[in-house]
């Protein structure tokens, strides 16, 4: 049976499966000058990917740290999810 920890890992690995696979057909789109408009796309599609990836690593630090961190390191904690937060909102 596989641990939380370990089924967002394999999650993970996928999502950055996903993302080599669509930067490989990005690169041979560019090199056989496909309409940029099919191009954009592409690169939007893998914009997209990596926020889901994204969305798996934040779920994975905070089921190992946070929880642990409001518990023994409160301000840590808050000043990480809030540097995380100003970065996501520029």
């Amino acid at each position: 049976m596989k641990t939380h920890y370990e089924d967002i890992k394999v999650r993970a690995q996928k999502r950055i499966n996903i993302i080599k696979g669509q930067l490989e057909g990005l690169q041979k789109m560019i090199d056989n000058d496909t309409y940029c408009i099919d191009i954009l796309n592409q690169s939007l599609a893998i914009q997209n990917s990596l926020k889901s990836l994204d969305a798996v690593l934040f779920e994975r630090h905070v089921s190992t740290h946070v929880s642990h961190q409001f518990h023994n390191e409160p301000e840590k904690a808050t000043k990480e999810l809030v540097t995380l937060f100003k970065h996501v909102n520029k």
